[in-house]
């Protein structure tokens, strides 16, 4: 349980001293690209679904 303990302190005192956060502005300009880059990737997703789709619904009615 010990090491338990000093690994949970070592853990805090690392989060405090030694690790490099970003600023309040770092922080927003990352989130505003990973939000454009969220939506990008969904439109393309999007379209190559949509493009499957009506290639099948063609595919489907010529066969019919």
């Amino acid at each position: 349980m010990a090491n338990v303990v000093e690994f949970i302190k070592e853990s805090y005192d690392e989060m405090l001293h030694k690790v490099s956060w970003p600023t309040w502005t770092e922080l927003q300009n990352s989130a505003v690209i990973v939000l454009v880059a969220s939506v990008i990737i969904a439109l393309m997703i999007l379209a190559m679904d949509e493009s499957a789709g009506n290639l099948l619904k063609f595919f489907y009615r010529s066969v019919a």
